[in-house]
């Protein structure tokens, strides 16, 4: 059963690993990965750091991947614990099943439908706000504002799933505890707060931690559906650029180079990310 996943993997992730020479060519597509390519060492990585836009791009990827991960922390914790607190089964599956559609569409399918609901003219959400005497906000379209719409449809498609991980948490709490609490006088607020918070912390801490491992990943497939050149000074982040770069300008060697400098910084926070959860937490892969 795992064959097919290897064979994936090692084709995809490990054999194209190779290409990454290409960040240290002056690279001709014509005469092939491994033919007479011209080697330039570190000049793609200078020339990467000297473009005037580098920094915008680095900062924007930061912000709205650190935003999504503190939210995707917060926001699942509190439906978990709020679904935590709903006694009638039906009611409590109905809104599980509902927050769990959006994790299982695609961002081409749910870009169309936020480009559609978030439109300043025509928009669900605009002729509500203005029902309302609010100026018509472009989410899509004001730099200020993107980031923050990206950061808030990314949890409304994510939290759902990922309360899953808190709800199973919660499970593993003894009731004991709660009956003990009830005994000595403590409201559902005081539960929450000295038992239901304590007895799901490691978790928040490890999910927390394993987070960092993203911290570049400020997410490709939602931004570069949704996104457009008004915002590139607020929206663009390294995954968009290094496409644009790469595909749509022929920048090989650049956007190459582009690609392994997330990838080794990536790869130092997965390895902090590793050691603070055995740190704090007791979790280890081997």
């Amino acid at each position: 059963m795992l064959i097919p996943a290897v064979v994936l993997v090692t084709i995809f992730s490990y054999g194209s690993m190779a290409g990454v020479v290409i960040a240290f060519q002056k690279f001709v597509p014509a005469k092939g990965m491994f033919g007479h390519q011209q080697w330039v060492g570190f000049q793609n990585f200078h020339t990467l750091f000297s473009m005037p836009n580098i920094g915008a791009v680095i900062r924007n990827t930061v912000i709205i991947a650190v935003s999504k991960m503190i939210a995707g922390i917060i926001v699942p914790v509190a439906f978990a614990l709020l679904l935590n607190e709903v006694r009638n089964v039906f009611t409590k599956r109905f809104f599980q099943t509902l927050v769990y559609l959006p994790h299982f569409l695609s961002w081409v399918i749910l870009s169309g439908i936020l480009i559609n609901l978030l439109s300043p003219s025509a928009g669900f959400v605009n002729i509500l706000l203005t029902k309302l005497g609010i100026e018509p906000v472009y989410f899509l379209g004001d730099p200020d504002v993107f980031p923050v719409t990206m950061v808030i449809t990314d949890i409304w498609k994510a939290f759902g799933f990922g309360s899953v991980i808190y709800l199973a948490s919660l499970t593993g709490i003894n009731p004991a505890l709660y009956e003990a609490a009830v005994i000595d006088g403590a409201n559902r607020w005081k539960q929450t707060l000295h038992i239901t918070l304590p007895g799901i912390s490691s978790m928040i801490v490890l999910m927390t931690v394993l987070g960092l491992a993203n911290i570049l990943n400020g997410g490709f497939d939602q931004i570069y559906n949704m996104y457009s050149p008004v915002v590139y000074s607020t929206g663009d982040i390294l995954d968009t650029f290094v496409f644009r770069l790469g595909i749509e300008q022929a920048q090989y060697s650049l956007s190459t180079a582009a690609g392994l400098f997330k990838s080794g910084v990536s790869m130092i926070f997965i390895i902090i990310s590793y050691l603070l959860a055995d740190k704090f937490t007791g979790y280890r892969v081997f």
